[in-house]
């Protein structure tokens, strides 16, 4: 797979972000990682230093009402977006076409918006 998108850079997105969404009253999993390398199947790993070779990042967000963000993204560029808002309200929501780690933050912060809305302590003004 291309290597369009520095996953490092990408899970620190996720990590700047973090205390806002805490603040603002969201829980927020721990980063996953899958190994591209690793033995089939490839687990997730929540100790970056377990990855040698990462194609995959991810984080769950999760807020009241039952609601639910999943994320998935990959170093080629593109994410696996999920969410579930209590029993009416499920999808997933584009997200491809990403060039960058920032781009991604950016893309973060609208899916968020998306699922939980605007947030008062969001992260979006430290961008």
């Amino acid at each position: 797979m291309e290597r369009v998108i520095d996953l490092d850079e990408a899970a620190a997105e996720v990590a700047d972000r973090a205390p806002g969404w805490r603040a603002a009253g969201l829980r927020v999993g721990r980063v996953t990682w899958r190994d591209e390398t690793a033995a089939w199947p490839q687990r997730l790993e929540t100790d970056r230093s377990m990855v040698n070779h990462p194609d995959s990042v991810g984080v769950l967000i999760s807020g009241p009402a039952e609601a639910e963000l999943s994320v998935v993204l990959f170093r080629g560029g593109w994410a696996d977006v999920d969410y579930a808002v209590g029993t009416d309200d499920a999808g997933a929501l584009p997200a491809s076409g990403i060039a960058s780690a920032r781009e991604f933050g950016i893309q973060l912060d609208s899916w968020v918006a998306h699922v939980f809305g605007q947030l008062s302590c969001s992260s979006e003004s430290n961008l």
